[in-house]
């Protein structure tokens, strides 16, 4: 079946892709946790009905795709990231034919839709899983499982810990452990049985059938693991995910399932894409699931997790776009996600907040924007345990196990909750006092986040120097800012200071203003900003945008 954009959008989405090379290079996305997005039907969890009837938000802010967490058949141990049927979805979030209507809404509002694959485990209650414990030949040969280690194999086959916590092995009742990186509840899956990747190319080509665009790749870092399955030797092992190099992530045979991916996904007529939640030691090995027969984009945790301080954002910025162009791949920017705590509590501030999705959104590449981050939610930091949801929380030395903080339903109007989330309540407290925050409250009010990230977000689409950051690279272009027309200059301390064809971008990173010459004439900033033409006097922990 086909699922057609709107002409207008299609025409704008088509024009920006022949002159870039695609239309995900400087795409926005806007990730829905779909649980917290909007409930249909009074239940208290957000639902794939609930997503459709607020798209209409998404296409006024004018984002240009929407990414949606899994809503497929799951137990929901670890929020859907746990799928006992990867064709299926689970009633919590509606049915099929649900996911169906969400889809062509999507499209026909000019929006494309990307949904979550979940590669690297499935959830216990699969059936290959059930198979595997009732001891069905060949079965187990899907996922790790080994004999333990000691006298009578009573401990685990290797050190390795899980990403939320404790040992990464746990042990059936017949004495064999098998592996799973993350709650036990999710053990994960054999790539070198061949078995295993039939089954994930029939699943990419049932959801790609159905319409979707692409998909984000959970865990595209951590399909295969060393041969051998090598100790660590050390503990704590989940805080050096994305720093050092470790047996169970980065491994390079991962690539080999990307460069297959990527011929099936350019096997369809409509260019479709896939986005790699990859965490690697260096901006270079990132760099290589973005090759040009891999995977389209990868998310800059780099950037997300940079401090506050120009040193450090230019040197993260540099090195991402150097990476990326030695590849002839767009960088793909984030500042929040439903993993991480919100920005706006991370950099202490709200105008630190608006400032730093400035700088993002004028950077050459694609920005992913998390539900909420629109309207300056701060996290939900005094949740009481008993509401606690995220599987990490009961488990030591893992994740921190709070991020239940982030995902808190986001407020669409009203003065109390569940501020317009549903008909009921919400799976999730909401903060009294969030009214001002929701979606009716920021609209048309100049000096709202809401009204901020519209703005940027039409600047963005309009401003030649913006919309297509990467027009014209080759496959196999230079490294640095420069090849993206994108070039730094002399600033006061404290102070970045980039321009792009016909555009400027200043970010204060200071807590007092600060005068210095005029850039140009401000078109957009994150605070209110005084010029006389010449000079400028930014506001502290501002960003401006100017038309030169």
């Amino acid at each position: 079946m086909t699922h057609e954009l709107t002409a207008s959008r299609l025409a704008s989405a088509s024009s920006n892709a022949t002159a870039s090379g695609g239309w995900w290079r400087d795409a926005v996305i806007y990730q829905v946790y779909v649980r917290s997005f909007a409930d249909s039907d009074g239940d208290g969890i957000g639902d794939l009905r609930g997503v459709r009837e607020r798209l209409p938000h998404l296409a006024r802010l004018g984002v240009d795709a929407v990414w949606l967490t899994p809503f497929y058949a799951s137990p929901q141990a670890d929020g859907g990231y746990d799928v006992a049927d990867y064709r299926a979805v689970d009633p919590l979030f509606g049915d099929l034919s649900d996911a169906d209507d969400l889809i062509r809404a999507a499209h026909a509002l000019g929006l494309r839709v990307i949904v979550d694959v979940v590669p690297n485990h499935t959830s216990e209650q699969h059936a290959w899983f059930r198979a595997a414990l009732a001891g069905e030949p060949g079965a187990r040969d899907r996922y790790h499982f080994h004999p333990g280690r000691g006298p009578c194999g009573e401990l685990p086959p290797n050190d390795w810990e899980s990403v939320f916590g404790g040992p990464a092995w746990s042990r059936t009742p017949d004495g064999a452990w098998y592996l799973h990186l993350f709650a036990p509840e999710q053990p994960d899956l054999n790539w070198e049985n061949p078995e295993v990747a039939e089954e994930f190319s029939a699943v990419l080509r049932f959801w790609l059938d159905l319409g979707v665009d692409g998909f984000r790749v959970d865990v595209a870092h951590g399909m295969v693991k060393a041969p051998g399955l090598p100790d660590i030797g050390r503990g704590a092992q989940a805080t050096l995910i994305g720093i050092e190099p470790l047996p169970f992530f980065d491994q390079d045979g991962v690539h080999a399932i990307h460069r297959s991916w990527r011929r099936l996904l350019d096997s369809y007529e409509v260019p479709r894409i896939g986005v790699a939640e990859a965490w690697a030691p260096t901006s270079e090995r990132l760099a290589l699931y973005v090759r040009p027969d891999e995977l389209h984009q990868a998310f800059n945790f780099r950037f997300l997790n940079c401090p506050w301080d120009t040193t450090a954002l230019r040197t993260v910025i540099d090195e991402s776009l150097a990476a990326t162009a030695s590849v002839g791949a767009p960088t793909t920017w984030v500042l929040s996600n439903h993993d991480v705590v919100r920005h706006r509590t991370r950099y202490g501030s709200l105008a630190r907040a608006r400032a730093a999705a400035l700088l993002m959104l004028a950077l050459p590449g694609s920005a992913y924007v998390y539900q909420g981050e629109e309207l300056g939610l701060p996290e939900v930091t005094d949740l009481p345990d008993s509401a606690r949801r995220d599987p990490a929380f009961a488990r030591g030395a893992g994740q921190d196990g709070l991020r239940d903080g982030c995902r808190v339903p986001i407020p669409w109007s009203g003065e109390e909750p569940p501020y317009d989330f549903g008909p009921a309540g919400s799976w999730l407290p909401q903060p009294a006092g969030w009214g001002g925050l929701s979606v009716a409250a920021q609209t048309g009010d100049p000096h709202s986040t809401l009204e901020l990230y519209r703005a940027a977000l039409e600047l963005r689409r309009a401003m030649p120097g913006l919309g297509a950051p990467e027009a014209g690279l080759p496959e196999t272009a230079g490294a640095g800012p420069a090849e993206s027309g994108m070039q730094w200059l002399p600033a006061p301390e404290g102070v970045l200071l980039f321009t792009r064809p016909g555009f400027a971008c200043t970010l204060n990173t200071r807590p007092v203003p600060l005068e210095m010459p005029s850039p140009g004439r401000p078109v957009l900033s994150s605070a209110p900003v005084e010029t006389d033409g010449r000079t400028v006097r930014l506001p502290p922990d501002s960003c401006t945008w100017w038309s030169l």
